[in-house]
């Protein structure tokens, strides 16, 4: 348990951290002023100041945040343009965040998403050069039968290696079951290998079976070998699977999304805070190499949905400032203010959900990984 939390923390630091770090140094390379560095969340614990920029340790130990000069003061409404920043007592205001071309300040809001995405790439190319990626070979073979079924009757037997139905290939067990559903009830041509022969089998798919059978009464399996590649072919292979995994990431946003306006619940294998910290103690137990890929997992799935056009994410600031750039007109303060905060109270209440659940899960002795 004390190690699950520790790594747990150590972990979420990194992600947020790398994140902020972002934020920093292309804040910094434009010559905005960054008020505060912080370690963990305030209350503060103790900080020190070095040139303009306070370095702070706070007391809760999980992630950081970066603290720009005028970002606050923009979107509060207190100071709407250049002109009345002129006219302010304010010092640095040419340093603010808000004051700054617009192009620096796409820079700035990206930056962040950009470094959880290149630490997401820098995993999965460690991984894929030292324990190699996960390869499936193209063929299905049958793993189990299940008695008086169409398989068994038919004469299908264990170990089969499946090529066909009809004139269709069989590369992967997602292409078996869809062609196995279009024929309910309908004779198929199933071609198959056995040792160094093949055979073709005629199997009727039944349109009414027991639970956990399936049409035609197999358990199938892909045979999955980790192949290994040097760098920098493992740097390319990496960024690939990295720009993959995003759309599914932006796809699951979706399906998740969706459930969620249109019946109310959280879908399974969502999880707050609560739920990485169980979600982390399963990957622990495993080893060094499975909580890398949970980080790596981490990583890309903050990217992603923080640039997504969301209020109160990097995506919601970045949308407003594109809008600025098309009408060459700054958003009002106001207005901008008020999203990001509905935004903000979306994003709580729907974390409050998913931790009610993850505290439900936790309690019936559940896990978060699909059995």
């Amino acid at each position: 348990m004390l190690l699950t939390i520790l790594v747990f923390i150590v972990m979420l630091s990194v992600l947020v951290l790398i994140h902020e770090l972002g934020h920093f140094l292309v804040a910094k390379k434009f010559g905005i002023k960054v008020e505060e560095f912080g370690f963990g969340f305030p209350p503060r614990v103790f900080g020190k100041r070095i040139g303009e920029t306070l370095y702070s340790f706070n007391a809760l130990p999980i992630g950081g945040f970066v603290k720009l000069y005028g970002e606050d003061e923009a979107g509060s409404g207190r100071i709407n343009s250049k002109s009345e920043a002129r006219n302010s007592k304010h010092k640095d205001l040419d340093r603010a965040f808000f004051a700054r071309p617009i192009y620096q300040r796409m820079l700035v809001v990206v930056a962040g998403v950009t470094m959880n995405f290149l630490l997401a790439v820098a995993i999965i190319t460690y991984l894929i050069t030292f324990e190699g990626i996960p390869v499936q070979e193209a063929s299905v073979s049958i793993t189990e039968i299940a008695k008086n079924s169409p398989a068994s009757l038919s004469g299908l037997q264990k170990g089969d290696v499946i090529e066909k139905i009809g004139n269709v290939e069989i590369k992967n067990t997602q292409v078996l079951i869809t062609e196995t559903r279009k024929h309910l009830g309908e004779n198929l041509s199933i071609t198959i290998r056995r040792g160094n022969e093949l055979q073709t089998i005629e199997v009727t798919p039944r349109k009414d079976f027991p639970e956990g059978e399936g049409p035609i009464g197999v358990a199938i399996s892909q045979k999955v070998e980790f192949q290994k590649y040097p760098f920098p072919q493992s740097l390319y292979q990496g960024t690939r699977q990295a720009l993959n995994d995003s759309w599914l990431v932006v796809v699951g946003f979706k399906n998740v999304m969706i459930e969620l306006f249109t019946r109310l619940t959280v879908p399974q294998g969502v999880a707050g805070p609560i739920g990485m910290a169980q979600l982390t103690g399963e990957f622990v137990r495993v080893g060094p190499s499975a909580v890398l890929a949970l980080v790596y997992t981490l990583s890309l799935t903050l990217a992603v949905l923080n640039i997504l056009p969301i209020p109160a994410l990097d995506g919601g600031r970045l949308f407003f400032i594109l809008i600025e750039a098309v009408t060459r007109r700054k958003m009002n303060a106001r207005f901008e203010a008020y999203a990001h905060l509905i935004g903000l109270v979306l994003l709580l209440s729907f974390l409050a959900l998913v931790s009610y659940k993850d505290i439900l899960r936790i309690i019936t002795g559940q896990s978060i990984l699909p059995q």
